[in-house]
């Protein structure tokens, strides 16, 4: 059983801290977070100062014993990019990367922690014919936790965007409750989540605007918290032939839509016109948003604006409130929003542990 008034929760490979924002939202108290990457690390301290950043390799890292009188949840999402259904070359068990998840377990074996709960992409379950997913519950049952498998999607949860997430869910002690219980009943589009945030143009570098003279949607006003305006008003440079094909992609279109004549370097992509839908991708007002991962690669693009996507639209995508601040260069930003939990989903989940603890 969770001690409510005293939940801490260790965060493992927390990147910019999506899961920990969740967390707190939830009622949990992050004692520690653990991240390598340094403009990841970075943009976490700024955000979460009550927290011990550890910038080290987890590999490399003794886990702590349980403190008695604490309530604690293990939890946290090892590195995706080998499980995502987009990267065929290296999803396979000889990728290293996906096996970072027993890191989960040497901690757990040491702390004992009341919870763990295990984050990562829907390609996990494909992988290597379901052999990672086996695994892990595996890991759980050795242990002797309870464990369950939540397959959620972001919108369900007040977030304008298509993402779904696995989550891992394992209990020491009592039953595991059944998946949180999704929070809206209307969705959340790109309209209602970004039609607020100022025009931009390709290559915008003025980090810090205000707000368009709008009237703000519920969901702009929860994530601006009474400010007039935020940072993150960053977008990508493109070159001139980039920018023609912009004009041409329709609401909901992509990269077929765009003439033959101007994409001449994506051999592949004409030759087989079916594939790779996600590329140049415009967004559609009145709908949630495709997943934003890996969005500058993808070129996702602007509702009506021919640009791409800037940092803190995808932040509002994701559910970042506007008060969070990215560290690093564009590029590292953008890939930090990218790999980043939607916070309000997370929220959903903490919350759902701890009421039925």
């Amino acid at each position: 059983m969770l001690n409510r008034a005293n939940i801490t929760g260790i965060d493992l490979f927390a990147g910019a801290g999506g899961l920990s924002l969740g967390a707190q939202l939830a009622g949990v108290t992050i004692t520690h977070a653990i991240e390598s990457n340094r403009a990841a690390a970075n943009t976490y301290r700024t955000n979460h100062s009550q927290t011990k950043v550890i910038e080290e390799d987890v590999c490399r890292i003794e886990p702590p014993t349980k403190q008695r009188g604490s309530s604690a949840i293990l939890f946290g999402g090892p590195p995706c990019q080998g499980f995502s259904t987009s990267n065929q070359r290296t999803r396979t068990a000889s990728n290293p990367k996906n096996w970072l998840f027993s890191e989960f377990f040497r901690f757990a074996k040491s702390m004992h922690p009341d919870w763990i709960v295990l984050e990562n992409v829907k390609g996990l379950r494909e992988t290597d014919h379901g052999r990672f997913e086996s695994l892990i519950l595996g890991e759980f049952q050795a242990l002797g936790y309870a464990s369950v498998v939540w397959t959620l999607c972001a919108e369900d949860y007040g977030v304008p965007q298509k993402r779904y997430r696995l989550f891992f869910v394992g209990c020491r002690k009592g039953n595991i409750p059944e998946p949180p219980p999704p929070r809206i009943e209307e969705v959340v589009t790109v309209r209602v989540g970004i039609a607020d945030l100022p025009e931009l143009a390709v290559g915008s570098k003025v980090d810090t605007l205000a707000y368009r003279r709008i009237r703000p949607s519920a969901y702009a006003e929860a994530m601006r918290q009474g400010a007039t305006s935020c940072t993150g008003h960053l977008v990508s440079e493109n070159n001139a032939l980039v920018q023609k094909r912009y004009p041409h992609i329709p609401p909901g279109g992509n990269w077929r839509d765009i003439p033959k004549r101007l994409m001449k370097n994506y051999t592949n992509l004409i030759d087989n016109r079916s594939r790779h839908t996600g590329i140049y991708r415009r967004l559609a007002w009145d709908e949630p948003s495709v997943v934003i991962a890996n969005y500058r690669k993808n070129m996702l693009i602007h509702p009506e604006q021919h640009r791409g996507l800037s940092v803190r639209e995808a932040c509002r995508l994701q559910s970042f409130p506007d008060a969070y601040r990215f560290s690093g260069s564009i590029g590292f930003q953008q890939q930090q929003v990218s790999n980043a939990v939607p916070p309000l989903l997370a929220k959903a989940v903490f919350a759902q542990i701890i009421s039925h603890s």
